[in-house]
């Protein structure tokens, strides 16, 4: 999107609203190459500044400013001299116009309704003034007064601007070290055990059921009711060396009888 350089550009600077219109009617009858980089020159620091306006971490400046130029020289073709109106108050809706279409058809990773994009520009601009006035971020309630919207509004371009840019899952831990073999997506999930235990204690209720009624009082007082080996003893009114056989002869057989007909599952990823 480069904007090819011209030698015939005049570097006179243009003095009036007339001299602008009398180059475009030139430009757009003629064809006079000259004449149109001549007001295209002269109108490069607007587009600058309007570019400014849309600049963030994540797009290039340059690209930024390149769309501008796009929006100005179009300006350029479009404008109409005889309707009494300046250049200028043409021009900068027409850039703005251009860099808004530029982020909304490339800007976005996901699609979000126009009014948030939008609303989501001016937090950006927003925030930026505020820092810079006060050297402090601005909270929600800040913004919304600062825009002079409601907080909810706010509140949706913010979660329109989360939505804007999105990361490969396969992109460098370390953006600034591309040749960093950690991955974002090793970062994410863990390893979750939960799905075997749920399979386990599935088979093992289902074991229980068929341990004879000494051994199942004894053995579910103890994993159900956490109680120890002299509670179990009270409650079933028996003594303890008795309990303590009762629980080793359960523990043989529920690992007999899940041994053969339970595995325990694969450990699966859990995403955060």
């Amino acid at each position: 999107m480069q904007i090819p350089p011209h030698p015939q550009v005049s570097a006179r600077p243009l003095n009036s609203r007339d001299d602008v219109n009398a180059l475009i009617a030139v430009w757009q009858s003629e064809g006079d190459q000259s004449a149109r980089d001549a007001v295209f020159e002269q109108f490069k620091p607007l587009a600058r500044r309007l570019a400014r306006r849309y600049r963030n971490s994540h797009e290039p400046f340059e690209d930024l400013l390149q769309v501008a130029f796009v929006g100005l020289l179009g300006a350029i073709e479009r404008f109409d001299p005889t309707r009494g109106t300046t250049f200028g108050s043409f021009a900068i809706p027409t850039i703005l116009g251009e860099l808004k279409k530029y982020f909304r058809n490339t800007g976005w990773a996901v699609h979000v309704p126009r009014g948030q994009q939008e609303m989501s520009l001016h937090i950006e601009q927003a925030v930026r003034a505020i820092v810079a006035r006060t050297g402090r971020h601005p909270n929600v309630s800040a913004l919304a007064e600062y825009l002079e919207v409601s907080t909810e509004d706010v509140l949706a371009g913010l979660d329109a601007g989360a939505a804007h840019y999105a990361m490969s899952l396969d992109a460098p831990l370390t953006p600034d070290e591309p040749d960093d073999p950690d991955r974002l997506i090793d970062t994410i999930g863990c390893d979750d055990d939960g799905y075997a235990l749920s399979e386990t204690t599935a088979s093992l209720t289902a074991a229980l059921a068929r341990l004879p009624h000494c051994e199942r009082q004894a053995l579910s007082l103890r994993l159900k009711g956490n109680l120890k080996q002299t509670e179990i003893a009270a409650e079933l009114g028996c003594s303890q060396m008795q309990v303590s056989r009762l629980l080793r002869r359960a523990a043989i057989r529920v690992r007999d009888m899940t041994a053969s007909s339970h595995q325990f599952a694969p450990r699966r990823r859990r995403m955060h």
